[in-house]
């Protein structure tokens, strides 16, 4: 194993005894979003869209076996809850089997939208979604789910004020659809506000509900991802940046998470009690795209672990999981999984800079810094 990787992976594993040992501010979690967070909701609803995330190499790192995780080992929402001592979160469709929730739930679902799926079959690129399940029907999950966790107000209070809510990353999706589909970037600057409303009326309502504690991630730097250099290739150099990312992308990415922040500034000033945080998760990624081999990528930061080949081993026929494909021997060593979704190490980063307050504003951790 390369020097610098273990000595970043044994760093790793103290600031996780660290944080385990003095760090008991939350006693449970609750999370809204998508692929990025989703730890098992999408494959127990059957996952008919994307199958092979029930099988290896999906889960390969960590659990050495599937569980509905979008990679190949941990999520973000995991690394946070290993820093609080907590259990990872159940999914929703577990806990409505009978899974304990005292610690929290996770109601994320793969393919998720912010904005309802009216809103894309009335524009005629409903057959896209992998799903119906958007940030507001999550929302009624979470609804229906609280009669069991308080019985009162006052229980409520007492018990979603040791909570953290996490909202998102959402939103990425309903941007991929349409880009997918053809969109253009100024077209869909227009649906920014729409998304970013949806967001933080759902953070409002989370706050009408209890919660005094919550998390809003921005979107990833999708000019970097292997879909979308693969996808919309361009043959004039002007249009990438010096680490090889598609500008356009990646300043559209830039314009709804700086929408979202002016947002939630506005929602501070509505409810002052309240502790609304803002994850940078594009920032945080971007420190790994500007410094690979600082952070110990060496297999490559634009090119997917898993895949069907092509110049960013992103293939749409043989994606990660299908025939045709091929994982890399060492995932760690990448910061993309399956040129949609990130590696196990890629969000290691991503949770420890939430974590340390580096990528979070205020910092999820205070006292952490």
């Amino acid at each position: 194993m390369n020097k610098k990787i273990f000595l970043l992976i044994i760093l790793f594993q103290i600031f996780g005894l660290v944080l385990s040992s003095s760090l008991q501010k939350y006693e449970s979690i609750f999370n809204f979003g998508d692929s990025l967070s989703d730890t098992g909701n999408f494959l127990l609803s059957g996952a008919l869209a994307f199958p092979v995330i029930g099988r290896l190499p999906y889960g390969e790192t960590f659990f050495q076996h599937a569980t509905g995780r979008c990679s190949d080992g941990r999520l973000i929402i995991d690394f946070i809850a290993e820093a609080f001592s907590l259990p990872y979160l159940p999914p929703y469709l577990a806990v409505t089997e009978g899974q304990s929730s005292e610690h929290g739930v996770n109601f994320a679902f793969a393919g998720a939208t912010a904005l309802d799926a009216e809103f894309f079959y009335e524009r005629n690129i409903g057959s896209i979604l992998w799903t119906n399940n958007s940030l507001n029907v999550q929302l009624g999950w979470f609804r229906k789910l609280k009669s069991t966790l308080c019985s009162n107000k006052q229980a409520c209070d007492d018990f979603f004020g040791k909570s953290l809510f996490l909202v998102g990353e959402i939103g990425g999706n309903d941007y991929n659809y349409a880009f997918f589909l053809g969109g253009g970037i100024k077209q869909l600057q227009a649906t920014v506000p729409l998304v970013v409303g949806v967001i933080t009326n759902a953070t409002s309502a989370l706050i009408e509900e209890g919660a005094v504690e919550l998390m809003v991630p921005g979107n990833l730097p999708i000019g970097c991802s292997a879909v979308y250099l693969t996808l919309f290739q361009s043959p004039n150099k002007a249009d990438y940046d010096r680490h090889g990312c598609l500008k356009e992308f990646n300043a559209f990415a830039r314009y709804h998470n700086d929408q979202l922040k002016q947002a939630l500034t506005m929602l501070r000033q509505k409810y002052p009690h309240v502790r609304i945080i803002y994850a940078d998760y594009y920032g945080a990624a971007m420190r790994f795209v500007h410094t690979p081999l600082h952070h110990g990528f060496y297999g490559g930061i634009l090119r997917a672990c898993c895949g069907g080949g092509g110049p960013y081993n992103f293939n749409n026929s043989a994606r990660c999981g299908h025939t045709g494909s091929e994982v890399c021997q060492n995932p760690s060593l990448y910061s993309q999984w399956d040129g949609i979704h990130l590696t196990e190490a890629a969000y290691r980063y991503i949770a420890l800079a939430l974590i340390n307050g580096s990528s979070s504003t205020p910092p999820l951790i205070p006292s952490a810094l």
